[in-house]
């Protein structure tokens, strides 16, 4: 069985790492802080290391979950970064929602120390980090994503390779940007019909059956309409997400108005106090009430 290493036990990265625990991989964790590697030891009996280059030593399969670029880049090239201790012809498979630009950087850096590197971004949250539900949209060589497919499976209800490296981050944009704009639709949605004074579990359970049905709408619209966000995905990460959006669209040229001016009322939460609330908060900005 493979030798696994995986890095960052956020709230997606400790469930995900857990699978492969519980898919029969021999894992070893490292987390910043190390409370949470013990915690995961502690729930999944794997082993944890004290750095990056610790937890990938003579790995066959390193994964990350972590902030940003500048942190998958810290873990893999950085001075106790992964790349140093892999065994050669190893894979690195990153499942940070992350720039284009650095899958490329990382993937040409893999390659000259003899290695694999996958963008792997997810959607699916929370609950499908838990529940082994999660999308993984891959960008890499083909070869690397169909040793690596197997092992992502442990996490991942739907595991697609999107072309070549950075084509798994520019895909998750995709996917990003329309979800911006259809939690503000339903937001816009759902307050109108309050102000209205209809009975929203009834309007939701019309609406859900027609043309207007979604993922937000399913899963968000009654906790939306009952002020429960405490939960998911976090305001302050889709400000992130939406920063890398914008940026590549200028890149690429492409207009993104109502992305935009999403990103602006995610800034206007989080000001307020409501960074970690779920992103489905953005119906506070439209209510009299806070």
């Amino acid at each position: 069985m493979a030798k696994v290493a995986f890095l960052g036990l956020g709230v997606m990265g400790f469930p995900m790492a857990g699978h492969l625990k519980t898919g029969g991989y021999d894992v070893t964790v490292y987390n910043r802080t190390a409370s949470k590697a013990d915690k995961w030891v502690a729930e999944y009996e794997g082993a944890k290391a004290d750095t990056p280059a610790d937890a990938a030593k003579g790995c066959d399969f390193v994964f990350a979950c972590v902030g940003d670029d500048k942190d998958i880049t810290s873990v893999t090239t950085g001075p106790d970064g992964a790349f140093k201790t892999m065994r050669a012809d190893a894979v690195f498979i990153d499942n940070t929602t992350a720039s284009a630009d650095i899958a490329r950087v990382l993937y040409d850096a893999a390659r000259a120390r003899g290695l694999h590197f996958i963008d792997a971004p997810v959607s699916g949250g929370q609950a499908g980090a838990e529940g082994g539900k999660l999308t993984v949209m891959c960008g890499g060589d083909a070869a690397a994503f169909d040793q690596a497919e197997p092992l992502m499976s442990c996490y991942g209800a739907r595991v697609t390779h999107m072309g070549s490296a950075g084509a798994g981050q520019l895909t998750k944009m995709v996917n990003q940007i329309c979800i911006a704009g259809l939690v503000q639709g339903l937001s816009e949605a759902l307050n109108f019909g309050q102000n209205a004074g209809l009975d929203m579990d009834k309007v939701l359970g019309v609406v859900s059956g027609g043309a207007a049905q979604s993922w937000q709408m399913e899963n968000r619209g009654s906790t939306m309409v009952r002020d429960e966000f405490d939960f998911g995905f976090a305001v302050d990460w889709m400000r992130k997400d939406l920063r890398i959006c914008l940026a590549e669209a200028a890149a690429n040229r492409s207009q993104l108005p109502v992305t935009a001016l999403v990103a602006q009322f995610y800034a206007a939460l989080s000001e307020r106090g409501y960074g970690r609330n779920d992103t489905s908060s953005l119906i506070r900005l439209l209510r009299n009430r806070t």
